[in-house]
């Protein structure tokens, strides 16, 4: 594994409390949104399980954690749990998922504490590698270009990150990328509580690191 990585398997809240306030310059979090994604029609297909994990958004002692000991924060689908976050936002980040006319959504939402305009992002998952859509294991699974571009347009080099919902380990992979391509020298410090998730998410991490190419879209 990476030794600029600390990727756990436990519970977030845990994690978080082992740091002091504002040990983290930024989070890129895609936590569960509280929506049941596993009993919804579209966007499960093969990826669907008995998993209760998204039965609801984390609450107040989340975010008032979330917000100590990270000084940027962005949060992915908060538009569904909006409410729960104590601030509110001007720069909001937009995943176009150039999904054309389908029933799909046609964007993702990031709620941000940023001090910047609205973003977009357009990528469509077809433009995925082959070694990323073969590897796809997660419901709610990420592009690792998606977390590329928040890491190379938002943070600086040498900054510490944070992610207590790791899931797949697309963000994990994506700062691989960069401090190899970029120099960006970022440190990573992650939790999944999920077991499975985390084994599955550290075989994906450690196959991403012994491939030499650049597997970006």
């Amino acid at each position: 594994m990476n030794p600029m990585f600390t990727i756990t398997n436990e519970d977030c809240m845990a994690m978080m409390s082992r740091y002091p306030d504002k040990h983290f310059q930024l989070g890129i979090i895609d936590p569960p949104y509280g929506i049941d994604v596993n009993s919804m029609p579209l966007g499960s297909g093969k990826y669907k399980t008995e998993k209760k994990w998204d039965d609801a958004a984390p609450g107040a002692d989340y975010f008032r954690e979330l917000f100590r000991v990270a000084d940027k924060v962005i949060l992915w689908g908060a538009n569904h749990y909006v409410s729960k976050i104590p601030h509110d936002s001007s720069c909001w980040m937009v995943w176009d998922k150039r999904n054309g006319d389908s029933d799909f959504a046609d964007a993702e939402l990031a709620w941000t504490n940023l001090e910047c305009p609205v973003r977009m992002f357009s990528f469509h998952l077809a433009q995925q590698s082959r070694m990323e859509i073969k590897d796809r294991f997660h419901v709610t699974q990420k592009p690792i270009s998606l977390y590329r571009w928040c890491l190379t347009k938002f943070a600086k080099p040498g900054w510490r990150i944070l992610d207590t919902h790791l899931g797949s380990g697309s963000h994990a992979c994506a700062i691989d990328e960069v401090n190899k391509f970029e120099k960006m020298g970022l440190t990573l410090t992650a939790s999944e509580i999920d077991t499975e998730y985390y084994e599955k998410a550290l075989a994906k991490i450690l196959k991403h690191q012994q491939n030499e190419t650049n597997l970006f879209g």
